[in-house]
C-alpha cells in the first residue's frame, strides 16, 4: 500500500536538480577565477579575502566549515532547550513557522538565546567594559545561530526551494558571489536610486569648492527668508544626502520650504590628494564655510548644524573661534546626535582595542586611505540581525532582491576616510577622551576649551541611539555654558533625526523645568511627550534666535551676486568613490 501524499521525483526533476548543482559549481569556479585573475583584495573586515592577499578556495572552505559547525552546534543546543514563551520576532513571522516542528525549533532557539544573553549579566569577577564586550560577542553569536539563517531549519526557505526547484539557491549564490566581489552585503537593489533623480533632488548650486569639500547653496522656495542663514555640516564618514533623501523625507527640502537660506557642506570621499588631512583641516573647512556665507550674503553671523562626528568637530570649531575672538560669527549651533565626552560613547567603543587600531594601521599603511567598506561593516555589525542576517536569508537563501529603500541605499554608499585622521580621532577622542579636557587639544596651534562655548545650542539625542547614546549626548548640557535646549527624540541615530512631520512617526520629549534638569534621568522623569517629529520644535527655536526676514532676491539666489555657480546640486564630490 502506497502513501499518495509522497511525490516520487520524475526523471525530469532529477535532471533539473542536476543542472542546478552543475550551474552552482560553475558559478563558484567562475567567481574564483575572476578573483584570481583580478588579484583583487577586499578590506580585511571579515567579508571576502583579507587585505594583503588570500586563497579564495581556503576562504570559501573556511566559510563552509563555519556554517557546518554552526549547524552542528545548533543541533546540540536544540536538544537541551525547553519551550520558550511566545516572543514577537519578525525573523519568524511567516506562517510556515507555526508548523509544530518548526515552532519547537523557534521556541527552543529563543529560550537558549535568552539564557545565553542572561548569563552574561550573571558572570562575576569581570569589569563592565569586559562585560560589554562579552555581551556584544554573545549577541552576535546568538544572532548568527538563528535557525532562520540555515536552509535546513528555515521552513520558508525549504518551501521556496521546493517551489522553484532550487532556482532560489542559484539566484542566492549569484547574489552572494556578487556581494563578495563588491565587499558589501547588498541592502537595496542596484539602480533603484540615483542622485539627482530620486535622491538629493533639492534644487541648488555648488558655489564654493576646495580639495576637501563643496559648499551647496539651495534655491529659496519662499518670498521671504530668515536673514540669518544656516549651514549644515554632515558627518564626513557618510554622504550628506542622508538629510536630502526622497523629497518627502528630506530635511533639506523641509527647511528650505520653512524660509531658511540653507547651505550644505559636501565632503569629498578621501583619496590620496587628501590622505594627510587632520582635525585642523576639518575645523578650518567649517570656519571657511561660515566665512564664505557671511561674505556672500553680507551677514554678521550664520546658524550651524553639526551631525554626529561633524557636530563634535563643530564644538572644536566653536571653541577655536571663541579663543580667537570670532565666536559671534556663529549665531547658534544645533547638534544632531553629537558627542564631546566619550566616556559613555556606546557600542563603538567595542571596536577600539589595540588589535583594532593595529588593523586600521595595516589597512591604511600603503594608501593612507581607509576603505569606506570597513566603516560600513562596523556599523552593520552593531545591528547584525537587521543589517546582515536579514539579507543573508532574503538575498542568499530565498534568492530575492531586497526591496528598494532610500535609507539603506545611502547606508551602502560608502565614503573613504583619511586613515591617519580616522585613527587620531579614535585615539584622542574615544580612547583618551581629550576633547573635554581644557587645553588638551589644540587647533591650528591654539589650545581649545569647550567649556568656553557660549553660543546658543539646540541639542538633539535619540532615545534608542546605539552610536551616540542619549546619556553621552546629554553631557553637552553640562559642558556648554550658553543658552541650551535639549530634545530627546524617539528611535535612533538615523531615524531619530530623519523624521519628517508628514510621516507622523515616533515622538519626542521636552522638559521646560526651571531650573533645568540636572541629569538625563531627571529630564526624562519630568518630560512632556509630543507625538511626531521634533523638526517644528527646532525651527521655532531657530526663528526665535534671529526672527528678522529679508526678500529672497539677489545673493539669496544661488549663483547670483558675483559668485557664479560651479555646478548643480548635489555636485561631484558626493558621487566620487
Amino acid at each position: 500500500m502506497t502513501d499518495d501524499s509522497t511525490t516520487i521525483p520524475t526523471l525530469e526533476d532529477w535532471q533539473h536538480w542536476g543542472l542546478v548543482m552543475a550551474r552552482a559549481n560553475q558559478m563558484i569556479l567562475e567567481a574564483w577565477a575572476d578573483n584570481l585573475t583580478k588579484g583583487a583584495n577586499q578590506p580585511g573586515f571579515g567579508f571576502g579575502p583579507a587585505a594583503g592577499g588570500g586563497d579564495p578556495m581556503q576562504w570559501m572552505t573556511a566559510g563552509a566549515e563555519a556554517w557546518s559547525k554552526g549547524l552542528e552546534a545548533w543541533g546540540q543546543m536544540i536538544g537541551q532547550a525547553t519551550k520558550a514563551g511566545e516572543a514577537r520576532d519578525r525573523r519568524f513571522a511567516g506562517p510556515e513557522w507555526q508548523d509544530p516542528i518548526f515552532d519547537t525549533v523557534k521556541q527552543s532557539y529563543l529560550a537558549i538565546s535568552d539564557r545565553l544573553l542572561g548569563t552574561v549579566d550573571e558572570i562575576e569577577g569581570i569589569d563592565e567594559a569586559a562585560r560589554d564586550r562579552l555581551r556584544f560577542a554573545t549577541r552576535g553569536f546568538v544572532e548568527a545561530m538563528s535557525p532562520a539563517n540555515f536552509m535546513a531549519l528555515n521552513p520558508q526557505v525549504m518551501k521556496r526551494t521546493l517551489e522553484t526547484k532550487g532556482d532560489n539557491l542559484l539566484a542566492g549564490l549569484k547574489n552572494m558571489l556578487a556581494d563578495v566581489a563588491r565587499g558589501q552585503v547588498t541592502q537595496s537593489p542596484q539602480g533603484a536610486f540615483e542622485l539627482g533623480r530620486n535622491l538629493a533632488t533639492t534644487v541648488g548650486k555648488v558655489i564654493h569648492e576646495t580639495p576637501l569639500f563643496q559648499l551647496i547653496h539651495y534655491a529659496p522656495t519662499t518670498d521671504k527668508l530668515l536673514e540669518t542663514p544656516l549651514v549644515i555640516f554632515p558627518p564626513w564618514i557618510n554622504r550628506f544626502y542622508i538629510l536630502d533623501l526622497t523629497p518627502e523625507k528630506s530635511f533639506v527640502k523641509w527647511t528650505v520650504d520653512e524660509g531658511v537660506s540653507l547651505f550644505m557642506v559636501s565632503w569629498k570621499s578621501a583619496d590620496e590628494t587628501i590622505r594627510d588631512v587632520t582635525m585642523d583641516d576639518y575645523v578650518a573647512a567649517q570656519v571657511e564655510a561660515v566665512e564664505v556665507i557671511r561674505d556672500l550674503l553680507g551677514v554678521k553671523s550664520v546658524h550651524t548644524i553639526g551631525y554626529c562626528v561633524a557636530g563634535t568637530t563643530l564644538m572644536a570649531s566653536l571653541a577655536y573661534l571663541t579663543a580667537t575672538g570670532g565666536a559671534d560669527k556663529v549665531a547658534s549651533a544645533t547638534f544632531f546626535t553629537a558627542q564631546a565626552d566619550f566616556e559613555e560613547a556606546g557600542d563603538l567603543k567595542l571596536f577600539l582595542g589595540d588589535e583594532v587600531m593595529t588593523t586600521l594601521q595595516n589597512l591604511t599603511a600603503e594608501s593612507g586611505i581607509l576603505d569606506g567598506r570597513v566603516m560600513a561593516a562596523t556599523f552593520n555589525l552593531l545591528r547584525g540581525r537587521d543589517l546582515i542576517w536579514n539579507y543573508v536569508v532574503n538575498n542568499y537563501l530565498l534568492g530575492q532582491d531586497p526591496p528598494p529603500f532610500d535609507l539603506l541605499h545611502w547606508n551602502g554608499d560608502v565614503t573613504n576616510l583619511p586613515g591617519e585622521w580616522h585613527r587620531d580621532y579614535l585615539q584622542r577622542l574615544y580612547r583618551e577622551n581629550l576633547l573635554v579636557k581644557p587645553g588638551a587639544v589644540a587647533v591650528k596651534g591654539v589650545p581649545i576649551d569647550l567649556s568656553t562655548i557660549a553660543n546658543p545650542a539646540y541639542i538633539q539625542a535619540g532615545r534608542e541611539d546605539h552610536i551616540a547614546p542619549a546619556a553621552s549626548v546629554w553631557k553637552l548640557m553640562k559642558l556648554l555654558k550658553g543658552d541650551k535646549r535639549f530634545v530627546l527624540a524617539g528611535s535612533g541615530h538615523i531615524a531619530g533625526v530623519v523624521n519628517p512631520p508628514a510621516a507622523g512617526k515616533y515622538q519626542y520629549w521636552t522638559n521646560e523645568a526651571d531650573p533645568a534638569p540636572a541629569s538625563l534621568d531627571e529630564f526624562v522623569a519630568g518630560a512632556t511627550e509630543h507625538r511626531g517629529s521634533w523638526w517644528p520644535d527646532w525651527i521655532e527655536w531657530l526663528r526665535a534666535r534671529a526672527p528678522k526676514t529679508v526678500a529672497a532676491t539677489g545673493a539669496r539666489i544661488p549663483g547670483a551676486a558675483g559668485r557664479p555657480a560651479i555646478e548643480d546640486a548635489p555636485g561631484r564630490y558626493v558621487r566620487t568613490r
